[in-house]
């Protein structure tokens, strides 16, 4: 069953840019007036989400409550970002039929809803089932990719999905040239890249074999162009902060589960953006956990 996930149709806020940095740009900030914060993003990634999970498995439940979180908000944000390994293990079709209907009321309530891939999705499956998530033209071939604008940032979206389940994450020349392009051509607000897999540079050395193969060539691109503030990944299932160059590495936790409990915990991360930084808070599904929100302050560099 096909879902349509944006909270309006496509073709009401969806353009492309031309042949060489074209791609599907949402301005999602001021479609619905008061009711939308515009500087307010909800930040969501590793759901894991199977056709069939054990029933002692709280995997969908702390989905289910993200969605609450957001379905109850007086005021909507300008936008969801989940940040890619949303299937299980190897994206089955059930699994994403599933998430389909976990995020369903985010469609209902007009909540903006932008997802990435991660390792455990597969790509054509993805798009067989979330049909409306497949581009007309792509921009780039075999990736799904897009920008999201909104009033303090435009969040680049990219697609690392080397091959289901192959640990590690790459972009790709091709990509990596549309993405030079698209931010040339929108150099006045900060740029925020969000990608699922880490990079391998900054941070934590003990992930860095699992991340990015192409993180040096990525980092050519982006350090070089002083709008871009931040990369935001996922694929650690853990939260940190880091920067390199100058640009922040936000390395936000998964919503399904953690390696080690002792050390980390579920949830997700709001964003709430000003011209000059952002204030990130730690949202936990164990609400008594001691990073229920907490909050840190990050400056954008000059």
């Amino acid at each position: 069953m096909p879902i349509h996930l944006p909270s309006h149709n496509r073709r009401e806020f969806l353009f492309t840019l031309g042949t060489a940095i074209g791609a599907a740009v949402v301005s999602p900030a001021g479609l619905l007036g008061d009711e939308v914060e515009g500087d307010l993003v909800y930040l969501l990634n590793d759901t894991h989400i199977g056709e069939k999970h054990p029933a002692d498995s709280p995997v969908p439940s702390h989905l289910r409550q993200a969605v609450a979180e957001l379905v109850a908000l007086q005021r909507k944000p300008a936008c969801v970002l989940v940040n890619g390994d949303l299937a299980l293990k190897d994206g089955q079709p059930g699994d994403y039929r599933h998430l389909a209907t976990l995020l369903q009321p985010l469609h209902e309530a007009q909540i903006d809803l932008h997802l990435t891939l991660g390792n455990h999705d597969h790509r054509e499956t993805f798009y067989e089932i979330l049909r409306e998530e497949r581009p007309e033209t792509p921009v780039v071939a075999s990736r799904h990719i897009s920008v999201v604008e909104t009033r303090f940032a435009n969040f680049f979206l990219l697609d690392s999905l080397k091959e289901t389940m192959v640990t590690q994450g790459t972009l790709g020349e091709d990509q990596l040239t549309w993405l030079a392009k698209a931010l040339d051509a929108r150099p006045s607000k900060p740029a925020l890249i969000v990608t699922h897999h880490n990079p391998r540079l900054g941070g934590d050395p003990n992930h860095f074999p699992g991340g990015l193969i192409d993180s040096e060539e990525l980092w050519k691109v982006i350090a070089a162009r002083q709008q871009v503030k931040a990369y935001i990944h996922g694929h650690i299932h853990d939260r940190s902060l880091a920067a390199h160059q100058g640009i922040h590495i936000i390395n936000t936790p998964a919503t399904s589960y953690v390696g080690n409990p002792a050390v980390s915990t579920t949830g997700w991360t709001t964003a709430r953006l000003t011209a000059t930084g952002a204030t990130l808070v730690t949202h936990t599904t164990d609400v008594n956990h001691p990073w229920n929100q907490q909050s840190k302050t990050i400056a954008w560099r000059g």
